[in-house]
């Protein structure tokens, strides 16, 4: 494993590379934290991740650790720097598998509305020059699978929740 600068919060709005998109939800805020808190959804919704494994004990907390498995066989050891429920969860990379990266950081915000609430999450990060190139490359492509995670999300609460909303 390859170390990551250890960011804080605020690099989600200061890092050379950034992303943030929003997506309505008829669920609850709680009801989304409580997806966002769990291991088993995120390979449901945002498909790069093939495993979550948390690695400190319940509760979670900011400080809290867990492994994160993804696609072409990375893996990224995280740590959470925000936990709000019901409003707001951050985390970083202290270390990823694959050279290149040399600081991740992504921030969820959630704020209820009529309808249910509004999730905003941004993903920053930094990388070395090869990186840093490709991702400005592929900036546009990564914006587009960003966004469609957000929507799996959206499927994903909807089908959860569907028979409380009923």
């Amino acid at each position: 494993m390859h170390p990551c600068q250890r960011v804080d919060s605020t690099f989600v709005q200061t890092a050379p590379h950034r992303f943030a998109n929003s997506v309505d939800l008829n669920v609850t805020p709680a009801q989304v934290f409580a997806v966002l808190a769990e291991a088993e959804p995120w390979p449901r919704w945002a498909s790069v991740i093939t495993d979550v494994s948390w690695t400190s004990p319940e509760p979670h907390g900011i400080g809290t650790t867990r492994t994160v498995r993804m696609r072409a066989g990375m893996v990224a050891g995280e740590e959470f720097l925000a936990w709000e429920p019901d409003a707001h969860m951050a985390f970083r990379f202290n270390q990823i598998s694959t050279r290149g990266i040399t600081a991740f950081a992504e921030d969820y915000r959630i704020v209820a509305t009529p309808q249910g609430c509004r999730l905003t999450w941004t993903l920053a990060m930094s990388g070395d020059r090869v990186t840093s190139l490709s991702i400005r490359l592929a900036g546009p492509l990564m914006n587009m699978t960003f966004r469609r995670f957000l929507r799996n999300l959206r499927t994903l609460t909807d089908e959860r929740y569907a028979a409380a909303q009923a």
